[in-house]
């Protein structure tokens, strides 16, 4: 052992003598390099320019004269200038002691290409509400969907997830959405192809078909005069989607993985095992509980929320290879994503292929873009039953008592002696026994193709044509076991295997001309576009249970349904860009759109708009001010439709619908199928939305500072929704028609600062800010005094219990409750509200005693976002505030009451602890004591990076990252989590934190 330390000790004298003496030679070496910077046009000196030996990190700064002074290693030096809104500048020293340099203005931030509906745009030249997201903008982490890497990145865009679920959903809305019941997602672009935004059988988030890792740029169009291209696919918005691109002259790889551990942050609060027993015997000594559930009690303290619940590992791994030079520029990639839930046998499994060439012929007149998107997806669902019952199976039972019926799990028998007896079927199921004995699995397999091949014509000078053509296949394939074993298998015996499959098909065809010319005799420049789209929709399935005693694969005789739709849509457009001086634009667009969801009279919708813009920085008032780069003035007016509403695809004829096999009507000793008709309306047509938008571009100091203002007013006419109307009219109490009018109407304001830029030190910061009221200006009345607007947000607890309405002069989806009386030490009387009629009576029996109160949607979002690097050190965070969106907490509302902890039917159920906030005995749905204000503070990323030049050669650099994701809420709200889609707390799936690590490597 000595031996051992007295070799190394030698050895480190040896390698510190080299590194001295090598030190030493480099000293010896070095000279001092000195000089001046300038603006090549003003002449003007340039302080806090970036001088950076070429390589290194070494390097200094420009003083206020422009001046600078660096030591340099060798005359084999390369120097490199750098500096915000210049362009960089490289020289080699040589025998040179002294260099001044002149540094050119940098237009490409301003020229930055945007891409638009059926073209692109140079920002500086956009009229419209347009944010552009790159890849560096991109939140961080563990992303398994499209939609998580933009949220809180843009104003006036909210993208909400559906809680903790492998490869869950989200919700996204532009400026509040446009509807009451059509859709009111954002239309969805990938690479040319307009996606269809339903849903599909098994899929619990279609766009996790799309693979994250392959995205290169998000573009989000806000305004009318932006997506009115889109037509009658545009009043939610658009988000266009473009893939990463291959080129370079060498062949390059990419390896981009993570893996994450996602753990529970938060459950529901109940009573242990202990608590709950303290609990049973009070409510029998001191408020009438029958003894009966004293006799019921087990011994055991089980958490079942902690046996359902698991920390969750999830892989992710990504591989592309690019290169092709000029010839065939490709770029081909393979991912691989596992990802756990939180709850247990919760898992998704993605595969994907995407393949992009994008070759130019004919001396660059012809070029081509030839795509391909290839995923499965493998969904294990597990069972969401189980979350539910985890918080309401009786604490005191033990996970298994030794039963044979149930495979040994515990289970609520109708004999309490007899383990092995039938199950009392209203009863909560074990939640470990849900897990263990549902099987609840789906695959999807997507295909999206895409082929555009944009040709300049030789015979006119700025005119081309393009031909898009896409294809989007999109299958599913299911299941949903329950097991012989399953306790409340007993409930649905007829259903205890079921299985579906759907077919998806989206075609696509595009032609347009486009023509684009400089008129120099006027100074003027044109960007002239027309074309043709045709779109066809295919959708096919069908879904099928049965008992378990049917033969596997046999569905003869079970109910079965079946179903095949489809529909078209063919679309005229145009746009006109017209710019004078470089400093007036102008733009038009019109599409008309024909769809076949809608009858003859109404087929047809045509949908223009109009934007002016004004570069106001280039007027000679403001030409020679250097410490504004840029001000543009914006104003922008159009229309878009409303196609998309709904699951039904023909809302203008009569259609029927069959029954199912338990619904057969008997002649004899024969049963028949019958037919009911659907409720339908004749003149059904699209909505319409109009909006104006007016907005204010700036850049200061050499664009260190820069940001945007806009403010909208959009107003939808002929809203969908369903009405009431004369009972027994085609069968049916409702009907989807044409109701009324909404507006929506905001603020957005964007910031983002360069507030430190030094060769090691670099700091910017952003923030947005959105400000969005809705309101109903108008609804079709129905003929009934009592009607005080349409009932909507359906509850847990109860039968067709809704808790919000939409009626006119107030917000969508607006709280509509009792008022909550409270006696003088301020807890809630149960049952008594304010009499807001003077009637007298039943206060609760009457409808019209309940009042309007918030909304569920935030009255302002801000959203921030740092980066600061050092050296190759970077560290980032994201962050979202929402203010004054309101939440109702139906789990306290339906889990929070005494009268569950027994049921007469004979087994004992656990409640939340927010009873004692209550000491409510029944149900109180209508309460406004509910209704919370769920303002919230969320950092949904914290990210600490160390890029690295070398990783064992030369030729491999990268990057390795540890990550946070949900590292914390700030928040007043008593329920699990405070962002809720649509503003009801009945999902009990929690969000997790997940901590990750990453790796990306290029070589």
């Amino acid at each position: 052992m000595k031996n051992y330390y007295l070799f190394n000790f030698r050895g480190l004298l040896v390698l510190g003598a080299l590194l001295l003496t090598t030190a030493i030679q480099v000293y010896a070496q070095t000279k001092v390099v000195t000089g001046v910077i300038k603006d090549a046009e003003l002449g003007d000196a340039l302080p806090g320019v970036n001088v950076l030996i070429q390589g290194t990190q070494t390097g200094t700064v420009s003083d206020f004269d422009g001046r600078y002074s660096i030591s340099i290693p060798s005359d084999e030096t390369v120097l490199v200038f750098s500096f915000v809104g210049y362009q960089s500048k490289e020289t080699t020293v040589g025998s040179r002691s002294n260099i001044d340099v002149s540094m050119d203005y940098d237009v490409s931030a301003l020229n930055e290409i945007v891409v638009i509906g059926y073209g692109e745009v140079e920002k500086k030249d956009a009229t419209g509400s347009i944010v552009a997201l790159g890849s560096k903008d991109f939140n961080k982490g563990a992303i398994s969907t499209p939609q998580e890497l933009i949220v809180g990145k843009v104003p006036g865009v909210v993208v909400t997830t559906g809680g903790g679920a492998a490869g869950t959903g989200s919700t996204i809305r532009i400026r509040g959405g446009s509807s009451l019941r059509a859709n009111n997602d954002p239309l969805i672009v990938v690479d040319g192809m307009p996606l269809e935004s339903s849903g599909i059988s098994g899929m619990a988030n279609p766009l996790a078909t799309i693979n994250p890792n392959d995205i290169e740029t998000f573009t989000v169009l806000k305004d009318a005069s932006a997506t009115a291209i889109y037509g009658s696919r545009a009043s939610n918005g658009v988000i266009i989607i473009t893939t990463k691109s291959g080129g370079g002259d060498k062949l390059k790889f990419s390896y981009n993985g993570n893996v994450s551990i996602g753990v529970p942050v938060k459950t529901l609060d109940v009573y242990s095992g202990d608590e709950y027993r303290a609990l049973i015997q009070d409510r029998i000594t001191n408020h009438g509980l029958t003894d009966v559930a004293d006799n019921t009690l087990g011994t055991a303290n089980t958490n079942w929320q902690d046996e359902i619940y698991q920390n969750a590992i999830s892989t992710d791994h990504n591989l592309s290879v690019s290169g092709g030079g000029e010839i065939l520029p490709y770029r081909v990639s393979v991912g691989y994503t596992n990802q756990d839930g939180i709850l247990k046998k919760n898992n998704m499994e993605r595969t994907s292929l995407n393949v992009l060439l994008t070759p130019s012929l004919l001396n660059d007149n012809l070029k081509l873009s030839i795509n391909a998107k290839g995923s499965i997806i493998e969904n294990d669902f597990s069972n969401p039953d189980a979350i539910g019952a985890a918080v309401q199976f009786d604490p005191t039972q033990p996970i298994k008592n030794g039963n044979t019926r149930y495979g040994g799990y515990t289970a609520w028998t109708t004999d309490p002696n007899d383990i092995n007896s039938l199950p009392i079927t209203i009863a909560t199921s074990n939640p470990v026994a849900q897990l263990e004995y549902r099987d609840n699995k789906a695959t999807g397999k997507r295909m999206i193709l895409g082929g555009k091949a944009e040709y300049r014509l030789p015979f006119v000078d700025g005119l081309k044509a393009t031909v898009n053509v896409g294809y989007d296949y999109f299958n599913s394939v299911g299941h949903d076991v329950m097991d012989t074993l399953a306790s409340w298998s007993y409930r649905e015996p007829s259903n205890q295997v079921k299985k579906y499959e759907q077919t998806k098909e989206n075609s696509l065809l595009d032609f347009y001309l486009n023509y684009n010319k400089g008129l120099e005799s006027i100074d003027s420049k044109i960007d002239l576009t027309g074309g043709y789209s045709y779109q066809h929709f295919y959708n096919e399935g069908f879904s099928s249970n049965r008992p378990v005693a049917m033969t596997d694969g046999v569905f003869e005789g079970a109910n079965r349904d079946d179903y095949k739709n489809e529909y078209y849509l063919i679309s005229f457009f145009g746009r006109l860009n017209y710019t004078f001086k470089g400093r007036y634009l102008l733009t038009g667009t019109v599409r008309q759109d024909g769809s076949s969801r809608f009858g003859e009279d109404n087929r047809w919708g045509l949908f223009p708009s109009v934007a002016f813009a004004w570069q106001i920085k280039e007027e000679s008032f403001l030409r020679d001010v250097d410490a504004l780069e840029t001000l543009k003035l914006r104003v922008g007016w159009g229309q878009t439709g409303q196609q998309d509403i709904g699951d039904t695809y023909y809302p203008y004829i009569p259609t029927y619908t069959g029954s199912q096999t338990g619904a057969y009507y008997q002649f004899g000793n024969s049963f028949y199928p019958t037919q009911r008709p659907n409720a339908y309306d004749a003149n059904i047509k699209w909505e319409t939305t109009t909006t104006q938008n007016i907005g204010l571009d700036f850049g200061f100091l050499d664009g260190r500072i820069s940001g945007s203002v806009d403010v909208y007013h959009r107003e939808t006419e002929d809203l969908i929704n369903e009405i009431p109307i004369a009972a027994g009219t085609n069968f049916n109490n409702f009907l989807v028609t044409n109701v009324g009018s909404l507006v929506n109407q905001g603020v957005e304001v964007a910031l983002t600062g360069a507030i430190i830029s030094t060769p090691d030190l670099t700091w910017e910061l952003s923030g947005n800010l959105t400000y969005n009221e809705n309101e109903i200006t108008k609804m079709t009345l129905v003929d009934d005094p009592s009607y005080t607007g349409a009932p909507t947000g359906g509850i847990s607890g109860g039968e067709n219990n809704n808790i919000q309405i939409n009626s006119v002069g107030r917000p969508i989806n607006t709280f509509y409750m009792f008022e909550q009386i409270y006696d003088q030490n301020g807890m809630p009387i149960e049952g008594l509200y304010v009499d807001k009629t003077g009637n007298g009576g039943n206060v609760s029996g009457d409808n019209l005693n309940k009042y309007y109160l918030q909304n569920p949607a935030p009255e302002y979002l801000i959203g921030i976002s740092s980066r600061v690097n050092y050296k190759g050190f970077d560290f980032s965070f994201s962050g979202r505030l929402n203010l004054n969106n309101y939440v109702y907490n139906n789990n306290a509302s339906n889990l929070g009451i005494y009268q569950n902890l027994y049921n007469q039917a004979g087994y004992n159920a656990n409640i939340l602890t927010d009873v004692e906030k209550t000491q409510f005995m029944t149900a109180q749905y209508w309460s406004d004591f509910y209704l919370e204000n769920a303002s919230f503070f969320r950092m949904d990323n914290i990210t600490l990076g160390y890029s690295f030049e070398k990783f064992f050669t030369d030729k491999v650099n990268g990057r390795i990252s540890f990550t946070v994701q949900n590292a914390f809420v700030i928040t007043d709200y008593t329920g699990l989590d405070p962002e809720v889609s649509g503003g009801i707390d009945n999902n009990l799936y929690p969000r997790p934190r997940t901590y990750m690590v990453g790796l990306n490597l290029n070589f």
